[in-house]
């Protein structure tokens, strides 16, 4: 597997979910990802960190840039907690957990590269449904953590390597009703 692939694949993923998300600065950006689908085998069989790593420099390098914090989901072993900065717990009022993701037993590898490589990362159990858009590499289930109203969102890829991906962007709630008028900038 291309590792230098993997990472121009998860950068132009990356740019184009912001841009059709419309992120602002300080929004957050949920990242699941499974290494064992990117390089074509069934998620939690092959775990690779340097795949893992591939993902990682691809996607964030342009949340940083964008001032996007990321949440990089867990494997169900720690119940999909998250792998996050210090500040992005303290700014979403996130409640720290005690587990240091680990590749082969419970983490799985991108959320162990994430820890890894963060400047002060903490883990916390949920981000209670804040993340304004994510990307979800290998079906790992990160709709939980997104704002109520997810929106699927194609962007031009439909794989990272050969993990078939799925990209959320979210929206407010529609309120008020068939006399009701919405923001077309919001839906």
């Amino acid at each position: 597997m291309d590792q230098t692939e993997i990472t121009n694949q998860s950068r132009l993923a990356a740019e184009e979910i912001i841009a059709a998300a419309k992120l602002k600065e300080g929004s957050l950006f949920v990242i699941g990802c499974s290494s064992s689908e990117v390089i074509g085998s069934r998620i939690g069989t092959a775990t690779n960190t340097d795949i893992a790593k591939a993902v990682y420099d691809g996607l964030l390098p342009v949340l940083k840039e964008k001032g996007i914090h990321a949440a990089a989901q867990c494997c169900e072993h720690l119940n999909r907690a998250l792998v996050v900065e210090r500040e992005t717990m303290e700014k979403f009022g996130l409640e720290q957990v005690n587990a240091i993701p680990q590749p082969n037993h419970a983490g799985g590898a991108f959320a162990t590269v994430c820890y890894q490589n963060f400047d002060d990362p903490v883990l916390v159990e949920t981000v209670k449904g804040k993340g304004d858009a994510g990307i979800d590499i290998g079906g790992t289930m990160i709709g939980m953590h997104l704002k109520y109203v997810a929106v699927p969102l194609r962007i031009s890829l439909r794989k990272i390597g050969e993990a078939p991906i799925l990209c959320a962007r979210v929206r407010p709630k529609y309120v008020g009703g068939a006399r009701a008028v919405y923001d077309e900038e919001l839906m």
